[in-house]
């Protein structure tokens, strides 16, 4: 598959939408990069607490340039606010957390997703590739649902949603939901449902994107 570009929903868009179906009282973490976006867009009626496994559970919005904390950071180092309520705790008592089954949703980004919900999001496997587990093993495994946040296809547009991961993996059978640029994805036992295509993205393409049998509802 070559490379596409100008197709389907921009990052904003993905992540509104991803926004949009966390439920009301929800306890959230987010990976580094994309899933950071979601933060943005949870609707104003609804609260959703922000949890970052280096010891904070009430992360706030991103702080101004002159009000930033150096002390204040989440698990990727960027600068965040406390919102009022908030709780600081050792990053053991947080992984605590994650691994006892108190958060209720994670979202991660990822290099490929099987058919079957596995993930790979910490290493291509290359030589001179650069790790970063951080908290994600832990999550996959602790969290009640996985959500993926990811573009559809690699840069060189290769599928990012694969019969079967070639990466190392970071968990088996662990997502549940897959958001991209083209589709919003249910991972079921049953195989890959799309559940929404964006706009000018029709089956036979999304299938030609897809390394991964897919199936309409």
């Amino acid at each position: 598959m070559g490379i596409v570009e100008n197709k389907g929903w921009t990052r904003e868009q993905i992540a509104e939408k991803i926004a949009l179906d966390i439920p009301d009282a929800s306890y959230v973490n987010l990976g580094i990069g994309l899933p950071e976006l979601v933060a943005n867009y949870i609707p104003h009626d609804r609260e959703v607490i922000f949890h970052t496994e280096n010891g904070l559970l009430g992360v706030g919005p991103s702080p101004a340039k002159e009000a930033e904390d150096d002390e204040l950071i989440n698990a990727g180092k960027k600068p965040v606010t406390a919102i009022k309520g908030a709780a600081f705790f050792h990053h053991a008592d947080s992984f605590a957390m994650v691994r006892g089954g108190h958060i209720d949703i994670c979202v991660l980004g990822a290099f490929q997703v099987s058919e079957t919900g596995d993930l790979a999001n910490w290493s291509t496997g290359e030589v001179d590739a650069i790790p970063a587990v951080g908290g994600a093993m832990d999550l996959v495994q602790g969290v009640k649902t996985i959500i993926v946040f990811t573009q559809h296809t690699t840069k060189n547009g290769e599928p990012k949603i694969v019969k079967h991961c070639t990466y190392p993996l970071t968990g088996k059978n662990v997502v549940s939901y897959i958001y991209t640029d083209f589709a919003v994805i249910d991972v079921k036992p049953e195989g890959l449902f799309v559940r929404e295509m964006a706009p000018g993205i029709d089956f036979s393409f999304l299938q030609a994107c897809t390394g991964a049998e897919l199936h309409l509802y």
